[in-house]
């Protein structure tokens, strides 16, 4: 019997960690999952998007395919890691200004398990705006590990330290709960 494989889709966004999103991406095809990657564009810098491709077998998408080119498959379950202040906020507010947020904006909607692993600072994490976007997220199901058992704002200014130990399996370990595959 074939072993089944679920498609993680992973969308990473322009913060420190996003220098690192290949550990993500290891410990994901580790557990089994099929896995592509999705960059906001200002994300792109930040990781070596051809390294990306080899390990994975897909493209880094970043931006809408022309009509009649090959799609993204749809995704068992999404991780958003690093979820910015801004793609977090745009996100609730349904802005689909880039690939990525347009991703979630319809995903969202079809209930596929999402899981999001935020990159803020406390001066932005106390913001009313952020507040009410994470509180409307995860009003529609989505997964926020914000606070609790999940991640803790990082000082403003004092990012370094934080991006070099990112839980990347924090999120993964919430997906394989929510999805029931890969734990």
């Amino acid at each position: 019997m074939a072993r089944k494989t679920c498609v993680l889709s992973i969308i990473t966004c322009g913060a420190g960690p996003a220098a690192a999103v290949g550990e993500l991406v290891s410990l994901a095809l580790g557990r089994g999952w099929t896995v592509q990657v999705i960059a906001t564009p200002s994300a792109l810098p930040f990781f070596d998007a051809r390294r990306i491709e080899e390990v994975t077998g897909s493209p880094v998408r970043s931006q809408y395919s022309k009509p009649g080119a090959a799609r993204s498959r749809i995704p068992d379950a999404i991780i958003v890691a690093p979820a910015t202040f801004n793609t977090i906020n745009q996100w609730a507010l349904g802005l689909t200004d880039t690939y990525a947020l347009g991703v979630l904006a319809e995903q969202t909607g079809l209930g596929i398990p999402i899981v999001v692993l935020p990159f803020v600072s406390d001066a932005l994490a106390s913001r009313p705006p952020f507040t009410r976007s994470v509180q409307a997220l995860r009003a529609e199901g989505v997964s926020i590990l914000l606070g609790g058992d999940g991640i803790r704002p990082h000082p403003a200014h004092g990012e370094a330290g934080v991006a070099n130990e990112f839980p990347w399996r924090l999120a993964l370990d919430e997906a394989a709960e929510m999805t029931g595959f890969g734990a």
